[in-house]
């Protein structure tokens, strides 16, 4: 399976963007699929995660949504109300079962990462 993440950008506080994830290969209706976002000098962190059951990171819960169309093997982030502390490069990634889990380490395939900035 191989995911491509875009759609990042260079938006205004409180501003919109909504990030995809092509995945190509067999259909991933049966994966969990995951956010995951890394800022400058910092650790790669959860954001949000859509499988059996969907999960947000505290700090995205009420201003992003994930979803996704398994019919078109497409994962979505729609982000709002923006910060400049949501900046980050963005990356997806699917694991090999439907469970959600907030660890990185638990999906194995990964996407190459599109660069959200938020200007104050």
């Amino acid at each position: 399976v191989q995911l491509q993440a875009s759609g990042g950008g260079l938006v205004p506080t409180g501003g919109s963007l909504r990030l995809s994830c092509a995945a190509s290969g067999p259909p991933f209706n049966r994966n969990a699929l995951a956010w995951f976002r890394q800022a400058p000098g910092k650790e790669r962190e959860f954001v949000a995660a859509k499988g059996l059951s969907t999960l947000y990171a505290d700090s995205v819960k009420g201003r992003f949504t994930i979803s996704r169309d398994n019919a078109k093997n497409m994962g979505y982030l729609q982000m709002s109300s923006l910060k400049p502390e949501d900046t980050a490069v963005y990356y997806c990634a699917i694991r090999d079962s439907q469970v959600v889990l907030r660890s990185a380490s638990n999906y194995n395939h990964w996407g190459q990462g599109t660069l959200v900035t938020v200007s104050s």
